[in-house]
């Protein structure tokens, strides 16, 4: 029964990669309708031929990976239920000690590092992948340390969670996905405090804006807009990409206005201005707020899924994938895999809400400086360096858009620019 199973997860796995790519290189297109060709927003209007073509074959390729990479990560957890190794990794914790409490660690290392070596093919054409096409200047050195850093990350978050939650599982086999999103909550806006003075700096180098004229510009901006900002920081990335980025991160004390070297050297003054005024149209209408509440309601709802679906696998299937009962933390793979297949299918609707926030933040921008043009001149610019699609297929802007697409936030200040030329 085992073996079928698997066997059955390989052919479905083989089936929809071959869909998609069906559906990215052959059935879908990016062209523009015909009211939208020859304007601001129509990519030969500002990306010479071979930047048109460079951009149609990397981001068809780069969402292709985006595709595949969830259910890879499906497919490795099923795997690792049904082979055994899952209990094989059980065993080496209990050989490696006598000591309980350290059982649970060796098996999260291995558990961890296995599912790292499985996700690194992927990771790595990738990364290849922005190199050849000049998106990533990052070497593979440095590519290799920020991945290293991502592993340790994420098993020191393992090592903090994991015994927490099946403490619970025991000690409340019926409701603990409730304590447990109890328990998410401070530990959730913990992590967004310290998110920009602990973990970004492990990635990258953060410090005050060299442009101090630039920056009284931007904090000016920002008092305007009641915004208690003191400084603004730039980070050090034009080593890694030639995509270019700014956002606003953190909570309370240490929230940041954050812009990326690429995009100080790449946009006017007037261009960043624009930018930094849609970020600030995130805080004037408390999109953050609004996302962590969102983030909380999905979780809930998302762990009582995780444990309704658990009891059915695990009553079903219990015997084939060697899980005797919830509580055994042998029964990890399959919470992450119930959990990372809830978060790929619910993301259509959330890009929805994400969607809204954005166009919202960019009518803020929009009415707080005037300037259509500066808004159309940086998101060409943004589209460029990305080697971005303006009008992505249906699916790949479903399920990866977290912002409109090019094409409508272009559309959107070429509309107010001819409204209000004509006035």
């Amino acid at each position: 029964m085992a073996r079928k199973m698997g066997v059955f997860s390989i052919l479905a796995f083989a089936l929809y990669g071959l869909f998609f790519y069906w559906y990215l290189f052959h059935l879908s297109s990016s062209s523009l309708p015909f009211e939208y060709q020859g304007t601001s927003a129509d990519p030969v209007t500002f990306m010479n031929g071979r930047e048109l073509m460079l951009t149609e074959e990397y981001s068809k390729t780069r969402n292709l990976l985006f595709f595949l990479s969830s259910p890879w990560e499906w497919l490795f957890y099923i795997l690792i239920l049904l082979t055994g190794l899952n209990s094989c990794f059980k065993r080496w914790a209990e050989e490696a000690t006598k000591r309980k409490i350290f059982r649970l660690p060796i098996y999260l290392f291995w558990l961890s590092f296995v599912g790292y070596l499985a996700a690194l093919p992927l990771s790595y054409i990738s990364y290849s992948l922005s190199k050849t096409y000049n998106i990533s200047t990052q070497t593979f050195p440095s590519w290799m340390k920020d991945e290293l850093i991502d592993f340790w990350l994420n098993y020191g978050l393992l090592l903090i969670i994991v015994p927490v939650l099946y403490f619970l599982l025991k000690k409340s086999p019926k409701r603990w996905w409730v304590f447990a999103w109890l328990l998410s909550v401070p530990f959730t806006l913990f992590m967004m405090f310290l998110q920009p003075v602990i973990i970004d700096p492990l990635y990258n180098d953060f410090y005050p804006l060299k442009n101090k004229e630039l920056e009284a510009k931007i904090l000016d901006l920002a008092s305007k807009a009641h915004i208690p900002a003191k400084h603004v920081y730039e980070v050090n990335m034009a080593e890694k990409t030639n995509a270019m980025n700014a956002y606003v991160t953190g909570i309370g004390s240490n929230s940041r206005i954050v812009l990326w070297d690429t995009t100080l050297n790449k946009l006017t003054d007037d261009q960043i201005l624009f930018i930094m005024a849609h970020e600030m149209g995130h805080y004037v209408e408390k999109h953050l707020y609004f996302g962590i509440a969102g983030y909380l309601l999905l979780s809930l709802l998302g762990l009582y899924l995780v444990h309704t679906l658990m009891q059915q696998v695990l009553a079903k299937w219990g015997r084939e994938v060697k899980i005797p009962a919830a509580s055994d933390y042998r029964s990890l793979p399959l919470i992450l895999l119930l959990l990372s297949m809830l978060m790929f299918f619910s993301s259509p609707f959330s890009n929805v809400v994400s969607r809204y926030q954005e166009a919202r933040a960019d009518t803020y921008a929009l009415n707080m400086t005037k300037n259509p043009g500066a808004g159309i001149g940086s998101f060409q610019q943004l589209t460029k360096a990305g080697l971005s699609q303006v009008n992505p297929p249906f699916l790949v802007k479903m399920f990866r858009y977290g912002h409109p697409t090019m094409l409508e936030r272009i559309s959107m200040l070429d509309e107010y620019e001819v409204k209000h030329r004509k006035d």
